[in-house]
């Protein structure tokens, strides 16, 4: 019997997670990474160390692969249009990755299909940025407009690439990159939300419930499933809205939408990404089919599984690099304390900020799986002692 090998490009953690959910199918894995050191390259069998920006790199490691699909969106997009053209399938494929790839991009094709958005376009230089500002100012209102969000148009990501300018002063730093910056409002809004789901090539979809999505300095920290508190309509709008956009723009595989919830009721779209995503880190543990799995069976064609959550409640916390190196001794305490924590690291070298891990919890008790997940966290991390 012959099974499939899925092509990874990208050697992080979610290629290293993904990597994981095809185990128990027999799936293949190949990965494309730039170290051996990288998360999944320590734990796939047959990977590839080279540099996806090659095209002649990323064509002699699509031999022999069934399907190629990524753990982050940085393959140029005329390589992966070359990649079709020998045939080789590509999941998401190129037309649909570019509005992960590129904000200016996305943000014209999400206003193009009546998707709600903060207000926002391409500034050229301090002065478009100034007007930019100005232009949101209601008539008669006094001040200059900020503070305003930046944002290079491709590139970032966790906070990187993102400016909040306060002032004119301010504007300057996103112009050094050399690459189109993108001005958007300061939305003022009530919390951060995300709704994840998955798309098969023949149109299949799920979705999994909306999450709360708890950022510290531009960082995910804390994700809460099913979003606390949120309107049953509101949810479905979300849930809805991200199906639409899958659908739209021949998204195959995870996508997540990032949102903002605004204190008048609505939700905004802020971000994108074609891949498994942080805030869908709690499916591991936390629903019937983990966005992972689901992942694998999407750029598989295979039949989606059943997204619905197993528990009422569901926390993921990100366990970020502190000045205790030595994780694995903080495992006793953790796992003795909370003998249902699901504890998930990636194999990386311990750095401060830095995400090395994550741990899930899960039950009845909001405020109970709340404080079991981050005293976890915390402990691995060492900002807790006790």
């Amino acid at each position: 019997m012959t099974f499939p090998v899925v092509g990874m490009v990208g050697g992080g953690q979610l290629a290293r997670m993904t990597h994981e959910a095809g185990i128990p199918l027999g799936i293949k894995f190949k990965l494309l990474s730039d170290t051996p050191q990288d998360s999944a390259a320590q734990v796939v069998g047959d990977v590839v160390i080279g540099d996806y920006r090659d095209l002649d790199t990323l064509r002699d490691f699509a031999r022999g692969c069934d399907v190629i699909t990524f753990d982050h969106e940085q393959v140029p997009t005329e390589h992966l249009r070359a990649l079709e053209a020998d045939g080789i399938p590509v999941r998401p494929g190129p037309d649909a990755l570019v509005h992960a790839q590129d904000k200016g991009v996305m943000r014209a094709k999400l206003d193009a299909i009546g998707v709600p958005c903060p207000r926002h376009r391409i500034v050229t230089d301090v002065a478009d940025v100034a007007a930019f500002a100005a232009e949101g100012l209601p008539e008669g209102a006094g001040g200059d407009g900020f503070p305003v969000i930046l944002k290079t148009v491709r590139g970032g990501y966790d906070g990187k690439g993102v400016w909040f300018v306060r002032s004119l002063e301010d504007a300057a730093e996103p112009f050094r990159a050399g690459v189109p910056v993108l001005a958007e409002e300061k939305v003022d809004f009530v919390r951060e939300l995300a709704a994840n789901v998955v798309r098969s090539p023949h149109g299949q979809a799920v979705a999994y419930p909306v999450v709360e999505s708890q950022q510290v300095d531009g960082v995910c920290d804390t994700v809460i499933a099913p979003a606390p508190g949120i309107a049953e309509e509101l949810a479905l709008q979300a849930e809805e809205l991200a199906l639409r956009i899958a659908k739209e723009l021949g998204v195959v595989g995870h996508l997540a939408v990032e949102l903002f919830e605004t204190h008048d009721g609505r939700i905004l779209v802020n971000e994108l990404a074609m891949r498994p995503h942080n805030s869908g880190h709690w499916t591991q543990d936390g629903a019937i089919t983990s966005q992972f799995a689901n992942h694998v069976r999407a750029v598989l064609d295979l039949p989606l599984g059943d997204p619905r959550p197993r528990a009422k409640w569901t926390v993921m916390a990100n366990v970020l690099g502190g000045d205790y190196p030595d994780m694995y001794s903080a495992y006793l305490h953790c796992m003795a304390r909370d003998p249902q924590l699901k504890i998930h690291m990636y194999g990386k070298d311990v750095k401060p900020g830095r995400k090395v891990g994550h741990v899930n919890t899960y039950g009845d008790d909001l405020d109970d799986v709340l404080d079991r997940a981050r005293h976890a966290a915390g402990y691995l991390r060492g900002t807790i002692t006790e």
